[in-house]
């Protein structure tokens, strides 16, 4: 496997359109009441597979990064990898990230509050607790995770968006990280990397829908409309993603005029 990661990646990203072709076409298949034990294990390891699946994304990228620091080269790639190396730098990652998961999970119906809603009594589920919904729906929004925390707060994992959710907030921390960074670089243009992260988060922000809409809806179809405002917010997320992916590279390749590249060492 070659050591600058992209093996990994690839085998990532194969892995997960895998699982979700395959657990398409069983989760959309009839099931018997004597299937629906094998189906929910089936989604059970449907999620470890998605997690490892990630974890091997997470780490290549990392690797890729690492591969392009020592080569030390001019390239696009290579001066994203340089400017987002230090301790500073990925500290910046990591706390921008990580807020925007959680301000992403709070607005987007994956964190769900029902101040009217008793989950034990409505849902008759024990607090808390942990179930699947293994059948049925379109490629991606199978197999539903839901974590019942207390009477009134709950996640709902549907899992593309948190495909998307991890991938939208990591690609604010890097352009957050590489905003912070050029700023000191190039003064006047790297306002682009926080403008982008910016964007980004309001971009986002109509998923809000999501969790202040929900308080208006009766408790009977409060589920199922948290689930509908998810699938629309899909669409809204996506969105958001080629403008994250473009503005680093348009950062470093204002970088690379700049001579910077020449002191890297």
């Amino acid at each position: 496997m070659a050591k600058d990661g992209r093996s990994l990646i690839a085998i990532g990203f194969i892995s997960i359109a895998i699982l979700f072709l395959i657990y398409a076409r069983i989760g959309n298949a009839e099931i018997t009441p004597n299937a629906v034990e094998s189906v929910i294990r089936l989604g059970t390891a449907f999620y470890v597979m998605l997690l490892l699946a990630l974890g091997a994304i997470a780490f290549g990228f990392y690797q890729y990064q690492k591969f392009k620091v020592e080569k030390n080269q001019n390239d696009v790639f290579s001066i994203i990898a340089q400017v987002t190396w230090s301790s500073k730098s990925r500290k910046i990652f990591i706390v921008t990230s990580i807020g925007y998961g959680i301000f992403f999970a709070l607005t987007s119906g994956i964190l769900v509050y029902q101040p009217d809603v008793i989950f034990s009594q409505n849902y008759g589920v024990t607090i808390p607790s942990a179930q699947i919904d293994p059948c049925c729906g379109e490629i991606g929004y199978v197999p539903k995770f839901f974590f019942y925390m207390t009477e009134h707060v709950g996640m709902l994992v549907i899992p593309i968006n948190l495909i998307l959710q991890i991938t939208v907030s990591c690609l604010v921390g890097l352009n957050a990280s590489i905003a912070v960074n050029a700023f000191s670089i190039l003064r006047k243009g790297a306002g682009m990397g926080s403008v982008a992260a910016a964007t980004g988060l309001f971009i986002a922000c109509p998923t809000c829908a999501g969790t202040f809409l929900s308080i208006f809806v009766s408790a009977s179809s409060a589920l199922a409309f948290t689930i509908a405002v998810t699938q629309i917010q899909t669409l809204l997320i996506a969105v958001t993603i080629p403008l994250l992916v473009a503005t680093p590279m348009i950062m470093s390749k204002k970088i690379k005029s700049s001579g910077w590249s020449c002191k890297i060492n």
